[in-house]
């Protein structure tokens, strides 16, 4: 194959996407009356109707989404995000950030036109949508995983700044709250009872473009993609870019049944071919973030893949499903179980496994500690093997709200100045600041800056500093010495 397979998020994904050529590339990224319902369901129209006749093709009417939109639209949300500070700093590139689109003229230019070495605030718009009352949205971990600022715009133009409760990087999903009452909202549905082929709406920001509203159909069912082995994705063709990300994907009945999260394209826009993550995987995630601020998973400790035709037939398979075993992790409950690679799992704790996403669909549910039973082909004999579930390790910093309190309520890493550092700006004491987040990289502060004093008190101590950023209220004036200038910087604390 002469293309390489690129995965990316896309929370900031209209940059990204310049950058990545012609590789495929993954971005990461809601009921009617029923007398509405039925009206927007409209019949299919056979074009020959006698029974002797043969069958003729079959037509569908057009469908009208604008009940839908009119209805659940306003649970819709833009959500905008600030990231993390970072600063840039690469001896082989001259300090430039390869993703940044003017980066290549800075390098065909010379060194005298070097962009500045500062910390830089990465923004990212996506989607969300409200799923209760009382404030609580679900979105897609990707756009807001390592934010400082969550800003949460609703369609009547009131902006709130949301909390995030927690995030799971394994489904790619994210629970965040508003404080806010009698909200709109959406209504979940049921993944399972959709077919191949029934017309189905997303509503997002794609680009930024508040509430748009893109149609099409259910391309597929339980799509596994790579990277992704713990979320059975619904494939649509509905128009889905970056900025969609996070937003609902309606079935007819103006239900939710997925969350929009990738798109698969050769040029970083929407060419035919989107994923959700179904909205029952989504839920089950919800409900752990917002009860345990985590999500517990089961584990077998195994590798997987589908079989063909030539696989199934050399191990006795009558047909090409179930779960092929190519590798056991030694010392995992699949290996304590006495599972061995070349065993095909054909099913677990009752449940058929027709392709190996399955699986570990399956064990992802399975609390940690129970034993359920599987039935393995082996050497062309069935077999039952019980099994001790245990417990995913989660990815490092999973399940936790990005926190904008790293380096104290500021956002800042500071220091005392040295005797040196004080004699050079005339004896006077201060704070230098190493490193910067949240509020303070918000605001512009950068690496090098000297704190000089808050809400004009002088500071030279650290703890002094967060003291009176504790007494603080919803602002705070920092004093700042910069080169030969000192200014006043106000910070908008949260």
């Amino acid at each position: 194959m002469s293309r390489r397979i690129v995965f990316v998020r896309n929370t900031l994904a209209v940059m990204i996407a310049a950058v990545v050529g012609g590789s495929y590339v993954y971005f990461r990224g809601a009921d009617l009356p029923s007398a509405h319902a039925a009206a927007v369901n409209a019949p299919l129209v056979a074009s020959n109707s006698a029974p002797a006749a043969p069958a003729g093709p079959v037509v569908a009417a057009a469908t009208d989404f604008s009940g839908i939109v009119q209805r659940y639209g306003p649970a819709v949300v833009n959500i905008s995000v600030t990231g993390k500070a970072r600063k840039v700093a690469d001896d082989d590139d001259n300090g430039l950030d390869p993703n940044d689109p003017f980066s290549e003229f800075f390098k065909r230019f010379g060194p005298q036109l070097q962009m500045p070495q500062q910390p830089r605030i990465m923004h990212g718009l996506g989607s969300g949508f409200i799923i209760s009352p009382d404030g609580l949205i679900l979105t897609n971990a990707h756009v807001v995983d390592g934010a400082q600022e969550v800003v949460v715009k609703l369609t009547d133009r009131r902006e709130f700044k949301a909390k995030v409760l927690g995030i799971d990087k394994q489904s790619d999903i994210a629970v965040i709250r508003i404080d806010a009452k009698n909200l709109p909202t959406v209504q979940i549905g049921d993944p399972s009872r959709v077919k191949v082929g029934q017309p189905v709406l997303a509503i997002g920001s794609p680009y930024g473009f508040d509430n748009t509203a893109t149609a099409g159909i259910i391309s597929a069912k339980s799509r596994s993609l790579p990277d992704d082995n713990y979320v059975p994705f619904i494939q649509t063709d509905v128009a889905v870019n970056p900025g969609n990300s996070g937003g609902p994907l309606f079935d007819l009945n103006g239900q939710v049944i997925g969350i929009n999260s990738q798109i698969y394209s050769q040029t970083g826009g929407f060419q035919g071919l989107s994923f959700s993550i179904p909205i029952d995987v989504a839920m089950k995630v919800e409900q752990q973030l917002v009860t345990h601020g985590k999500v517990t998973r089961g584990r077998l400790g195994v590798s997987v893949q589908d079989l063909n035709q030539a696989l199934s037939d050399s191990f006795g398979l009558k047909k090409a499903e179930g779960a092929l075993v190519s590798s056991v992790e030694k010392g995992s409950p699949a290996d304590k179980a006495g599972l061995q690679a070349g065993d095909v799992i054909i099913s677990f704790n009752g449940h058929a496994i027709d392709h190996s996403v399955d699986l570990p669909t399956l064990v992802a549910d399975t609390p940690p500690g129970s034993t359920k039973p599987m039935e393995v082909m082996r050497a062309g004999k069935v077999r039952t093997i019980n099994v001790t579930v245990g417990e995913m390790k989660q990815a490092k910093n999973d399940a936790k709200a990005s926190k904008s309190d790293d380096q104290g309520r500021l956002g800042l890493a500071v220091r005392p100045l040295d005797k040196d550092e004080q004699a050079q700006l005339g004896g006077q004491k201060g704070l230098l600041v190493e490193d910067v987040s949240g509020p303070a990289a918000v605001a512009g502060i950068q690496s090098g800056d000297v704190i000089l004093a808050v809400n004009g008190t002088p500071v030279s101590s650290v703890a002094q500093l967060r003291k009176l950023a504790t007494d603080a209220g919803k602002n705070v004036a920092l004093l700042v010495e910069r080169g030969d200038e000192k200014i006043f910087v106000p910070l908008a604390l949260n």
